[in-house]
């Protein structure tokens, strides 16, 4: 059963431990919308299919990227996307946004989203091990 956008965003405001709503939805549509860009195909479109209405969207938005970003680019991207953000804090956003999606993807289709994207990903789903 796919997470309701309300649930899907208190986890991300709990794991991110932000004060208002508001931040949590912030990074995850910056957050989700970089993502598209790197993740394609089936496992996108599946990715997508798991999660609440509100994020595929933005998820299946973007055009693919020119160029895949290794993990330290993509969380400098963030950075640049979220009004005062700085590489720490944009890791953390992406730490919050990333952890839930992975939640909701499970192991399977994790395993083939990180098998898309440069190594170290893994570490910005919450996963410790390589997949």
């Amino acid at each position: 059963m796919v997470m309701r956008w309300d649930a899907f965003l208190a986890v991300v405001q709990e794991r991110g431990e932000y004060s208002a709503p508001q931040e949590a939805e912030r990074a995850v549509r910056v957050v989700l919308a970089l993502l598209g860009a790197h993740v394609v195909g089936a496992e996108r479109a599946e990715l997508a299919a798991r999660l609440p209405e509100s994020c595929a969207l933005v998820l299946l938005d973007p055009l693919p990227a020119a160029e895949p970003l290794t993990p330290e680019r993509f969380v400098r991207a963030t950075a640049a996307w979220i009004e005062g953000a700085t590489e720490a804090t944009a890791k953390w956003d992406v730490g919050a946004v990333l952890s839930v999606v992975a939640d909701a993807a499970g192991e399977e289709l994790m395993r083939r989203v990180l098998l898309q994207l440069p190594p170290g990903y893994d570490l910005l789903f919450g996963r410790s091990q390589p997949t």
